[in-house]
């Protein structure tokens, strides 16, 4: 929709009773996800398709958004509601409830973007004391319509009225338990019966009240419920993981009831057009006979593979397989859908793009193209730098000595090592004492998501690739293994037995491998993953068929290579990491901290600088670092021929290179009270204490320790101008620009400049050598952003230290902040994700946008470009792409991230300016 001035999407100055707020399923497409939701959008689309879809409506986000706000529904919706009901009674022949052949209705959640098992729904509603008898007499089955009977109180009590499950739960084992019999489908009408009586007692007691016997009065209070659950506890924290906006609300499906519990020519499944975990074309999915949705996703019974309804139902099968080549052409992506076989009649009852694994993503996106579904830069659209870096985590050592003790669905891959915990509680509070941790549940539901988070892995004992556990984790990008049946888990007793009977206590080290689904007792060992070697140049693409995978990332780095204007530096301080950033594709150095240069065996010699009382001492400890600092440089400039290498004079204050002032003390303390000579430590002591601030990040440092220390800056300099004159004789080709750091007005820059030009003139008449040296500052304090314009004047380059700039624009120190209270802004939703993991646009960003404005300018040929850790951060490089910089840089294993999402950035910013 271009426009939505008529009745989609409230405007502004549009009353609220104008808008419309219901949609029957033939109104909609699925381009109206922000108003019907993803399921209800896809629903819509597939009845357009002509696909078997059971009737029904959607209430859209925007009745959602209403209610949230006001805390009442639309004046206009219950109106609505009532017409689309009409409408869909006199197309299913029967009314909602009715006594002698009743209308039953699902109540769906279906935000934009999947979540997964976070809000609510209810299914079987109309069912009474009265029209379960109906639904038996309709039906033909007393046990079908007592077991729906059953579900709708539990789903219901649970759902709409707030009871607590277990006690559901519990009923429900105790029925068996007297039966004698372990799965539902063993209990026999009379079973379900009681069963029921049980449960609307469980309602009476715990709600005060009677389960509601009006039909409408359950429809409407389901409605609100599935409003409600956007702002569940769950729902919000999915959201906060996921980065899912809070204020997009959530559309309500209600559509006509089909079953899948009539018997055994019936049944639910879940089917993928291909395999979420690999990516692999073929039949993957799960089935179960004579069942409801909700048991194949909550992994209570274990399914049999999709494959196998061949067997049991050739024509529903064969049906299904034809509609699932028609969707994923038809949305030209991995489709996830949801379908019942209601005594032998397919439905679908949903489908969406299908979550899968981050090697599923790169295989499938190369597959598409292959195929001509999509052309190279919808690909890269369907891969992301968080999946990569997934790829680069390593992997089991195959060749360790391992002791396997299970095995079940590999369901998401990786390698995950922790203790085993078997609640989502001690998982949190195991996580938050920095233990690494095993989730082990029989099954996992939305209740367990916390600890999902926290933990390494999540190992269950039931369910397959479509149980919440395995959908959860793969959005997540989490290890699971699912179905691992051969594995007892008692979570009471809090252990798990193995066979051979040997216990898994809860604090016991396991291994899970999410890529083929085995279990280790123990920690097992890890290998390097097959991506980092092929980044290393250890694998080559092709080389063999074990690694389609190498070949599928080869192949979209090769795409974002052609496509991305930004370019990938790195953030290195050696030759070592240089040549391995280079490896990697860095083109050139964005950062090298000179300060970490100055540690290890020099430290004395800086010490000796500090301590000087003298010029000439002061001369002497400079002269004896400048052919230190100028073989580092000659290093750094032979592993990055060719290609910029930006250094940073020394940054941090001068403190940084004493001893600790508390240490000090004591040795002092120790040496004067055994009346040893302590004359250097006393000296050193002093030195200390003269240099001590309150808050050194804000005091002697940058720029102004090069304008106060005299000869610190200008013997950096002399050993960048020496180092390039040598790799010139050696015919080579430096590229050396020079950063002042922390510069908060134009004057420091033209002052340290004019010394920098000074040395760079002496050198080059001493050489013989040209030198073109750019010199250039960082940009790391609200000050120079503001004032970058007249900076600008100074500076051939700007380097937007946004670590800095995140810390002086907040008032953060963010060594105190990450560990006091950030953990407390994130679940109270005041961040959505740390700023100095994700770039902060309204803030920080706007003074990034606006000084690269301001400095160019000034200076159109001024390059511009990030040297934070923001620069291999997958969002924030699409931001930097926006505002127009040049490059970003990273550290060297964030650069195929850096890569990839520069790719990305420059498709999804072409696409939209055509838009």
């Amino acid at each position: 929709m271009s426009e939505n001035k008529d009745p989609h999407v409230a405007q502004s100055g549009t009353s609220v009773e104008s808008v419309k707020f219901v949609y029957d399923f033939t109104e909609g497409n699925k381009d109206l996800k922000d108003l019907l939701g993803g399921k209800g959008a896809n629903l819509a689309e597939m009845t357009n398709l002509g696909l078997p879809v059971p009737p029904g409506f959607t209430i859209t986000t925007e009745a959602c958004k209403v209610y949230l706000d006001s805390g009442e529904e639309p004046a206009a919706l219950r109106d609505e509601v009532s017409a689309h009901l009409e409408a869909l009674e006199q197309r299913m022949g029967k009314k909602l409830g009715q006594a002698d052949d009743p209308l039953l209705v699902s109540v769906r959640s279906g935000a934009k973007f999947s979540m997964p098992g976070m809000m609510d729904t209810v299914l079987n509603i109309g069912l009474s004391d009265k029209s379960v008898q109906g639904l038996a007499k309709q039906a033909g089955d007393d046990r079908f319509a007592w077991d729906s009977y059953r579900r709708l109180i539990q789903m219901f009590g649970k759902t709409v009225l707030g009871v607590d499950g277990e006690l559901f739960e519990d009923a429900l084992e105790a029925a068996k338990a007297a039966k004698k019999v372990t799965v539902d489908t063993e209990l026999e009408a009379a079973d379900l019966k009681k069963l029921v009586t049980k449960f609307k007692k469980i309602v009476k007691t715990e709600c005060g009240r009677d389960f509601p016997q009006d039909p409408r009065e359950q429809m409407d209070l389901a409605i609100k419920a599935v409003f409600d659950s956007w702002n569940g506890d769950r729902a919000k924290l999915y959201r906060r993981q996921e980065r899912i906006p809070h204020d997009l609300g959530t559309a309500v499906n209600v559509c006509s009831m089909v079953f899948g519990n009539l018997g055994p020519d019936s049944g639910t499944g879940v089917a993928f057009t291909r395999d979420p975990a690999s990516g692999h074309q073929g039949v993957y999915g799960d089935y179960l006979q004579n069942a409801q949705g909700e048991d194949v996703v909550a992994g209570i019974r274990n399914t049999v593979p999709l494959a196998e309804l061949e067997q049991i139902d050739k024509k529903s099968y064969d049906q299904l397989m034809q509609i699932m080549e028609t969707l994923e052409n038809h949305y030209k992506d991995l489709c996830d859908i949801e379908f019942t076989i209601e005594r032998g009649r397919l439905w679908m009852l949903q489908t969406r793009v299908g979550k899968r694994t981050a090697g599923a993503a790169f295989r499938i996106a190369t597959q598409l193209v292959d195929q001509g579904l999509i052309d190279e830069a919808e690909a890269l659209t369907r891969v992301n730098g968080a999946q990569l870096a997934q790829l680069m985590f390593p992997r089991f050592d195959e060749s360790a000595k391992v002791e396997q003790v299970g095995r079940g669905i590999a369901a998401s891959p990786g390698a995950a090592v922790g203790k085993a915990v078997f609640d989502s509680y001690t998982a949190v509070k195991w996580s938050r004492s920095g233990e690494k941790v095993i989730l082990i549940r029989r099954e996992t539901n939305p209740d367990d998501l916390d600890g999902m988070i926290a933990a390494e892995g999540i190992l269950t004992s039931r369910g397959g690739k479509t149980s919440h556990a395995a959908v959860v984790a793969r959005g997540m990008g989490k290890t699971c293994v699912c179905g691992a049946e051969e594995l007892e888990v008692d979570t009471k007793r809090r252990r798990m037995t193995v066979p051979g009977g040997h216990v898994v206590e809860e604090g016991d080290l396991i291994s899970i491998d999410g890529s083929s689904g085995k279990v280790y007792l123990g920690e097992v060992p890890v290998v390097p993953s097959p991506v980092v070697e092929y980044f290393e140049g250890r694998m080559h693409p092709g080389a063999d068929d074990a690694d389609e995978l190498v070949e599928a990332v080869h192949r979209m780095m090769a795409f974002a290579d052609r496509k991305r204007r930004l370019r990938v530096r790195a953030n290195a301080d050696n030759a070592e990491d240089a040549l391995r950033a280079r490896r990697f594709g860095a083109q050139g150095i964005g950062l090298c901290r000179t300060e970490h240069m100055f540690l290890g065996d020099r430290r004395e010699l800086v010490e000796r600088l500090i301590l000087a009382d003298t010029e000439e001492e002061r001369e002497e400890s400079l002269k004896a670092l400048l052919p230190l600092q100028k073989k580092d440089f000659v290093e750094l400039f032979e592993a990055m021929d060719g290609l910029p290498v930006t250094i940073r004079l020394l940054d941090p204050p001068l403190h940084e290179f004493l001893p600790d002032i508390t240490e000090l003390s004591v040795r002092v303390a120790l040496a004067e009270s055994r009346q040893e000579p302590h004359e250097n430590e006393l000296r050193l002591l002093q030195a200390v204490h003269r240099l001590h601030e309150q808050n050194p990040m804000l005091g002697l440092r940058g720029v102004r320790l090069g304008l106060v220390v005299p000869g610190l800056f200008t013997m950096q300099v002399r050993a960048i101008a020496e180092a390039a004159a040598e790799r010139k004789a050696a015919k080579g080709d430096p590229r050396a620009e020079i950063m002042i750091p922390l510069v908060g007005t134009v004057q420091e820059l033209e002052i340290v400049r004019d010394e920098a030009d000074q040395v760079v003139a002496e050198v080059e008449e001493a050489t013989g050598t040209r030198l073109k040296l750019a010199i250039g500052t960082m940009i790391e304090l609200p000050r120079a952003a503001l004032t970058a314009g007249q900076i600008a004047e100074a500076a051939e380059f700007f380097s937007f230290g946004t670590n800095d700039l995140t810390q002086t624009v907040w008032g953060f120190s963010r060594d105190d902040v990450e560990a006091s209270f950030f953990t407390a802004y994130l679940e109270k939703g005041i961040f959505g994700v740390s700023p100095f993991e994700t770039i902060d646009k309204d803030g920080v960003g706007s003074l990034v946008k606006s000084a690269a404005k301001a400095g160019r300018e000034t200076r159109p040929d001024l390059k511009l470009g990030v040297c934070g850790e923001h620069g291999g951060d997958p969002e924030s490089v699409h931001f930097f792409h926006e505002v127009g910089l040049d490059y970003v840089s990273c550290s060297p294993f964030r650069i195929p991230v850096a890569r990839l999402e520069a790719g990305r950035a420059a498709v999804t910013s072409a696409g939209s300016d055509h838009r």
